[in-house]
């Protein structure tokens, strides 16, 4: 399926209910007084984050969301029904904003998390609202209030726990396909990976994290240059960043380090809190390196690019060291998840949807 983050919507809550002007009519008692009631509310628009989707591509296909606005009131003290809320499932990440200004108006940030986008507006009052003791025939009555109505932008920032990056080429997709249960199109050309891919990489029994195969970087990408740049933004929320490199380029002119300090420099242009994210060396087609040369080559690379961070030795092909790079992931993921813990956010207007079948 195509990765869809970006999708246009109009949504409106439902008018609130006329007031109604009616009055008793009952047998043996002449003047009865007032008895319209009040219209009923119209129905919210909630959204709710569902972890089970992770594209906006059902927004791209159905724009326009209403809900149902509420009954007028009628006679017999009788208040009219509030409309019917519709929630709107949205991908863990989706960030909602005004389409025309741009203003950032609601994340959803965590699974369950639920926030009411568009409120549906007030019933309008019926005439028993208005009696009184010098008036007491009432023929006021208001009509309903309207609901909100909204022009939005949805724009989801995949929420992986870990992102890959590096030039094209440098096996970030065969490596998620080693690791995960993503199956990514794979081939022996640059640029390959058009969109990203999430893939789940299970390491035991409730355990797992999500990883994120982005399209190559390469040299300007901050500026626009290539696939990458496009996003970019989907690193930003990820807890670990997996710096994959060729170590066995097939242009014996291409320096890896050269490379590995162009895409680190795109990320400090890019966005400085991304560059300060912890980034994790993944030397990668070490198969691929003649055995009595790794050492030697691993050695001088690391030297050279000064780094101070961790560092892996793998082949993704062949998945030697995939288990123990693994592992490493899981852990400082899981520390971290534990760090960054907090309730989810409950809209208190919000009414659960029962259960399929229910």
């Amino acid at each position: 399926m195509k990765f869809v983050d970006e999708a246009f919507i109009d949504i409106a809550a439902g008018d609130g209910g006329n007031g109604c002007v009616s009055f008793r009519h009952e047998k043996y008692k002449e003047f009865g007084g007032p008895n319209g009631g009040d219209g009923g509310r119209g129905g919210h628009v909630f959204a709710v984050a569902d972890s089970n989707l992770n594209t906006l591509v059902d927004f791209r296909y159905s724009r326009r969301h209403e809900a149902k606005r509420g009954e007028h009131g009628m006679g017999s003290d009788m208040f009219g029904a509030a409309g019917d809320d519709i929630t709107l499932r949205m991908p863990v990440g989706t960030i909602i904003s005004d389409a025309e200004t741009g203003e950032v108006l609601f994340e959803l940030l965590k699974e369950g998390d639920v926030i009411t986008i568009a409120k549906g507006g007030d019933g309008g009052f019926g005439n028993m609202r208005f009696k009184s003791a010098i008036n007491r025939a009432p023929r006021q009555k208001t009509p309903g209030w309207p609901g909100e109505k909204r022009s939005l932008k949805l724009e989801l920032k995949v929420l992986a726990d870990v992102g890959l990056l590096g030039m094209p080429n440098a096996g970030k997709s065969t490596l998620i396909s080693a690791i995960s249960n993503a199956r990514p199109r794979i081939a022996d050309y640059p640029f390959t990976t058009l969109h990203p891919n999430l893939g789940v990489v299970r390491v035991g029994p409730e355990q797992s994290f999500v990883v994120a195969d982005l399209p190559g970087l390469i040299e300007g990408a901050s500026e626009g240059a290539g696939l990458g740049h496009l996003f970019l933004r989907h690193l930003q929320r990820t807890r670990l960043l997996l710096h994959v490199i060729d170590m066995a380029p097939f242009d014996d002119n291409i320096d890896p380090v050269a490379q590995a300090k162009a895409i680190v420099g795109e990320l400090k242009k890019y966005d400085a809190a991304l560059y300060e994210k912890p980034r994790w060396l993944v030397l990668n087609k070490l198969d691929m390196v003649p055995a009595e040369e790794r050492a030697a080559r691993v050695k001088d690379f690391v030297k050279r690019l000064r780094f101070k961070g961790p560092v892996f030795e793998i082949s993704a092909l062949t998945r030697e060291g995939c288990e123990h790079l693994v592992q490493a992931i899981y852990q400082q993921v899981k520390a971290q998840q534990v760090a960054e813990h907090a309730p989810v956010v409950v809209d208190p207007r919000f009414t659960p949807l029962p259960p399929e079948g229910a």
